[in-house]
């Protein structure tokens, strides 16, 4: 099997991974500091598999852009008052969510 087709298969995966969740329903994930908001430009499933193969570069560059940012209080306030419907996965120790629209 060739990378490109394990990669496929893993994105996959990522994708089976990825739920639909309150946000209300995170906030542990989020008082424990491990929320991170992707911008909803973005590829949740691309952003957790550049994540989940530690991708520095290609994080780094989001980071910077301010696409992918550790949740703020503020944002956590918005969306909890909002009862904010997220997509959600997991790539530990980190959650990423984006908005569900």
């Amino acid at each position: 099997m060739t990378d490109a087709s394990q990669q496929e298969i893993y994105r996959a995966k990522m994708n089976l991974e990825t739920s639909r969740i309150a946000w209300k329903e995170l906030q542990r994930f989020f008082a424990s500091g491990v929320a991170v908001a992707v911008d909803g430009e973005l590829d949740l499933v691309e952003v957790a598999f550049q994540f989940s193969q530690d991708n520095k570069g290609q994080v780094e560059r989001w980071l910077v852009a301010g696409k992918v940012v550790r949740v703020s209080d503020e944002q956590a306030k918005t969306w909890f008052n909002a009862d904010a419907e997220m997509w959600a996965v997991v790539v530990s120790p980190w959650v990423l969510v984006q908005p569900a629209n």
